[in-house]
């Protein structure tokens, strides 16, 4: 069974001034007060951009990809309201929202389902939240992590895969990634599911909440967004939070909130994630961090065994931003990558090797767990 998980998609600010229904393009930033702006950087550093663009247009290449693999699932961290009201959120100085006439740039990708656990889906308020939930929902995208409620936000996703097998999706955020503690969805307020730290009792928690889930064949998938934005390092309570769920019940660990890709682990046999990266945005020709590489993309494809959760194989396909669109890497750039996530990851008993087709696969270094 293959999956495709993936990191930050943003289609909002500049994205959606691509698109067909480009809304409002007002923006509340420190220096940016344009959305167009964003447009007009990224086409300084890779050319111009037609416009309006094909819905499609933002994942370029990747959809040729999934369209070749045909993953059972797919699942993105969706990092941008969806609507054309509510309130600006106030104390950010970034906001992202992507017009409802626009939802077919997400829906052309078919997303199983989006993880709205982040620190942009209501940066246009709980209105903002609802519009969101009620675009994915009419254009049959399932969405998590964020909600109603406390329990609306925190209850899981379920994808049906026929013959009685399901992949099981949970989803929560952090405040390490900058979700306002406001935010959190309570009994009676709709919000994110926050996790209140990373400490084993709360790792114990979900833990409970994924075995009155859990049924014999479910494959489950935690989805979280943690962390900074930069850096490499990978704190000791995410590691130990993501052990604990491997360790009582989680197939694959989906971590996202930085810029670039983390290390990859595969821990008693699954799949840590600890940062995929950014995935579709508007970030090109934004200066700083270039030693980072954030125009390189990453499509995450595990092959996970249906029975037993254990990893079967995972391949990595690198891509790149240009003109607000997904290429493929270059050769020279996917060797890059590997280098990098090989360095990365070996300290977690995972290497990283380059295949002839031009994508990255991860296994387990002999000797490790």
């Amino acid at each position: 069974m293959i999956l495709f998980l993936a990191g930050d998609v943003m289609t909002g600010r500049g994205v959606d001034q691509i698109l067909p229904n480009p809304g409002d393009p007002t923006l509340w930033e420190d220096y940016v007060h344009d959305a167009g702006t964003y447009v007009e950087l990224a086409e300084a550093a890779g050319g111009p951009i037609p416009r309006p663009v094909d819905p499609s247009w933002p994942w370029g290449d990747a959809l040729s990809v999934l369209d070749r693999i045909r993953p059972a699932a797919r699942i993105v961290n969706l990092e941008t309201s969806i609507t054309d009201g509510g309130e600006v959120a106030a104390g950010k100085g970034i906001h992202y929202r992507m017009h409802p006439a626009n939802i077919d740039c997400l829906a052309v990708a078919r997303p199983s389902m989006c993880t709205l656990a982040n620190n942009h889906v209501l940066d246009f308020g709980r209105q903002g939240l609802a519009d969101t939930i009620t675009a994915l929902s009419d254009a049959g995208i399932r969405s998590g992590g964020a909600g109603r409620d406390a329990t609306h936000a925190r209850g899981p996703v379920i994808i049906p895969l026929g013959a009685d097998r399901r992949i099981v999706v949970f989803a929560a955020g952090t405040r390490s990634s900058g979700i306002p503690p406001d935010w959190a969805a309570t009994r009676g307020l709709a919000g994110v599911h926050l996790l209140p730290d990373l400490s084993m009792p709360t790792a114990a928690d979900l833990a409970a909440d994924i075995r009155r889930v859990k049924h014999p064949g479910d494959i489950v998938v935690f989805t979280i967004h943690w962390g900074s934005n930069w850096g490499y390092r990978i704190p000791t309570e995410q590691m130990r939070f993501a052990h604990h769920l491997v360790e009582h019940g989680v197939d694959v660990v989906h971590g996202h909130s930085s810029h670039h890709p983390r290390p990859i682990e595969i821990h008693h046999g699954r799949l840590i994630l600890y940062g995929c990266g950014d995935f579709i945005d508007d970030y090109e020709g934004i200066g700083g961090y270039g030693a980072y590489r954030a125009d390189l993309r990453l499509m995450y494809l595990p092959s996970v065994d249906p029975y037993t959760g254990h990893l079967a194989r995972l391949t990595v396909v690198p891509l790149q931003a240009r003109r607000m669109r997904l290429h493929r890497a270059s050769t020279s750039d996917t060797v890059w990558l590997r280098d990098l996530l090989d360095r990365l990851s070996r300290p977690y008993h995972t290497r990283i090797q380059l295949t002839d087709e031009d994508t990255l696969e991860a296994g387990p270094l002999e000797g490790g767990p």
